[in-house]
């Protein structure tokens, strides 16, 4: 607990079997009250060893639904258990826990209702080894959706944020798509619903066990954020309408 409000670390798995137990063990239980491990159909032992390392909360996917169906699955569970401040944590240790404390300090004092850790503040991304292409990318697509969407954010790719549960209860994430840009779509709906970001420095790590989508799915990815700015575009100036900015029932 953080002065009464419940911390929920969601954990989004698909053959994390080799860094799930380094990933676990940096976690700050003095602060944190719950883990959900959501498995998206893992071919390895992902799933035992969490059963191993006492996650008492393990979601598994007979099928596998993609990375935005991940993360559908572990936000429903954390409401469910009363979450009240929620961050998304990656098991394959691209992402340090000790950050876990600063997340839960900038929400659980209300400051912002959202923290993302940012590579690229601090220069850690190419410091902790992104591939140049991947970062000269996230520029370019940060650039244009800062424009699109009227924001200053330092990156839009990053897979370590926290939410408030106002905000997951305030964005319909479950009409996002299952795939990787499920990310973007949330943060811009949470922009489109008048939500403040905070970002804070975060180092990464690329290594061979961490998970990473190749080049074409990164263009596929892509092209998909900039058709998600500029939905956004469009939403906010009435010139269209989608069902992502609708509010949940």
């Amino acid at each position: 607990m953080y002065k009464s409000k419940k911390v929920v670390v969601v954990l989004p798995a698909y053959n994390a079997s080799q860094t799930i137990s380094q990933t676990f063990e940096e976690i700050p239980f003095d602060i944190v009250d719950e883990v959900i491990l959501c498995d998206d159909h893992s071919t390895d032992d992902t799933v035992k060893i969490a059963k191993q390392l006492g996650i008492k909360h393990i979601i598994t996917h007979d099928q596998n639904k993609g990375y935005g169906g991940n993360q559908k699955s572990l936000y429903q569970k954390a409401l469910s258990l009363g979450g009240d401040i929620i961050i998304m944590l990656h098991p394959d240790y691209q992402y340090t826990p000790k950050l876990i404390p600063s997340f839960v300090n900038i929400i659980g004092e209300d400051l912002y209702p959202v923290v993302l850790g940012s590579r690229i503040l601090g220069k850690g991304a190419l410091k902790g080894g992104m591939p140049y292409y991947k970062y000269i990318s996230n520029r370019f697509l940060t650039f244009v959706q800062n424009i699109l969407i009227d924001q200053k954010l330092s990156e839009y790719h990053t897979g370590y944020r926290a939410f408030s549960r106002e905000v997951l209860e305030s964005i319909n994430f479950m009409n996002n798509s299952d795939d990787f840009i499920f990310d973007n779509q949330m943060l811009s709906q949470i922009v489109y619903h008048g939500f403040d970001i905070a970002e804070i420095t975060c180092p990464t790590k690329y290594f061979k066990e961490a998970s990473s989508i190749n080049f074409n799915r990164s263009v596929k990815y892509g092209i998909g954020v900039l058709g998600v700015s500029f939905k956004h575009f469009f939403q906010r100036r009435r010139i269209g309408k989608f069902r992502i900015y609708e509010k949940p029932l």
